[in-house]
């Protein structure tokens, strides 16, 4: 092979190269933008018996783009904070058009996303005083209704997986605690879990992970974000720490901004685009975006 055929080839090698290893790690103008070009997902609404709450509840379900019952499909539950309900993030996050963007340039593997009202009352509506004690109690009793009214729901009536290395569970807030609550307290159901800005219902890290081999064994992927400006930060900061200093793989993803839709439909950008793929942990640190700031202290729940 002549000597320029070789350099061209060794350009072309290099490049491929990079691309390979690229990390996207903040989303770009226009990524929650509708494309009426491309193709789009579709938005259910469900209704599923809760025998743990002794009512029917509901719930939404993102189908993506091209979705066929012939195939079977992995799951990621999407939770909202404490003053919302399951329309909160169609309402100010838009994931479905975040989702059809990434889908449209290949950036997905293809995944059912199920939005529930993590409020397991009777009466989850978003009303009244929001911190009385029976509807924060009411996020924590959402555990049950999850595993076990939910998800049997969604595997009964949807094409999915059913295994736990093609579930996820992540959520914003006072969903980003119960993500972690739930997503690491039952690892035999989660592989994926991830915290955006999470709040005080977080239990502290040696609650959360108390076997740290299993841990180790069994995550795909814990992701821990949160917004430099936000005052919450000290949740994910002492859960970082402790992941840390106990050598569980994690990112910590800190980027620029508050406790607000802005950090968390860029979460939503990054962290959709890891799910259901191999990862290479060796590369979680290189997903943060700013320094964490030198004070975490003071704040309150979302």
């Amino acid at each position: 092979m002549k000597k320029p055929a070789l350099t061209v080839l060794y350009v072309f090698l290099c490049t491929c190269l990079t691309w390979a290893q690229s990390i996207e790690k903040m989303a770009p103008q226009g990524f929650d933008q509708l494309q009426a070009n491309i193709p789009q997902g579709k938005i259910d609404t469900v209704t599923y018996d809760s025998k743990s709450v002794g009512v029917k509840r509901t719930s939404l379900v993102y189908t993506p783009p091209g979705y066929s019952t012939k195939k079977k499909y992995p799951v990621l539950y999407l939770l909202h904070g404490i003053g919302g309900d399951q329309y909160e993030w169609l309402r100010n996050g838009q994931p479905q058009i975040i989702l059809d963007n990434l889908y449209a340039q290949g950036k997905l593997e293809p995944m059912i996303v199920v939005l529930p009202n993590g409020r397991a009352m009777a009466d989850d509506r978003p009303v009244g005083n929001i911190f009385d004690s029976t509807k924060v109690q009411a996020f924590a009793n959402f555990e049950k209704d999850l595993l076990h009214d939910l998800i049997p729901f969604i595997e009964k009536n949807y094409p999915v997986h059913k295994d736990q290395k093609r579930r996820a569970i992540a959520g914003l807030s006072m969903g980003g605690g119960q993500s972690l609550n739930f997503g690491l307290g039952n690892l035999d159901k989660f592989a994926w879990v991830g915290g955006f800005s999470s709040a005080p219902n977080t239990k502290a890290p040696q609650e959360l992970l108390p076997d740290l081999a299993e841990a180790k064994k069994k995550l795909q992927l814990l992701w821990i974000s949160c917004g430099t400006d936000d005052n919450l930060m000290r949740i994910s900061t002492r859960t970082h720490e402790y992941l840390t200093g106990n050598q569980v793989p994690h990112i910590f993803y800190v980027e620029p901004g508050g406790h607000d839709f802005k950090v968390w439909k860029n979460d939503l950008y990054v962290f959709s685009q890891l799910l259901f793929k191999p990862v290479d942990a060796s590369r979680f640190s290189e997903y943060t975006i700013s320094e964490i700031p030198a004070s975490t202290q003071g704040g309150s729940a979302e």
